[in-house]
């Protein structure tokens, strides 16, 4: 019976957290777009829908490489947990996270925004 209540409260630990994380995803959540996947992880992202604060990200930004302008971007804080399932132009919704992340990352140069978030995509 001790081992009974052990995996309840257990169980109940875990979905009290993913739980957590699903209310945050319903309330206060944005949509982006992969707009660069670029090499070593440097991911472009636009801002597509949400109010976020204009001092976290680059209101126009020009991609030094194509030419190309991009409005409402940043670049990809947290490296280590994007899925490789996101490809350019593919929409997400997302939250911000406070964690820094530490992962191995070749070091390839690829121009991004200078001002970089890290989130996790609300699936």
């Amino acid at each position: 019976m001790k081992q009974f209540y052990s995996s309840l409260a257990l169980i109940l630990i875990l979905c009290g957290c993913q739980r957590s994380e699903l209310d945050v995803c319903l309330q206060e959540h944005y949509k982006g777009k992969l707009v660069i996947k670029g090499i070593c992880m440097n991911y472009v992202i636009e801002l597509v829908e949400g109010n976020l604060d204009e001092d976290l990200y680059v209101t126009q930004w020009v991609d030094e490489f194509t030419g190309k302008k991009y409005q409402n971007v940043f670049a990809l804080g947290s490296v280590c947990n994007f899925p490789d399932r996101i490809e350019e132009g593919d929409l997400f919704e997302f939250v911000l996270k406070n964690k820094t992340e530490n992962c191995a990352v070749c070091e390839a140069y690829r121009p991004v925004p200078n001002k970089s978030l890290s989130i996790h995509l609300c699936d």
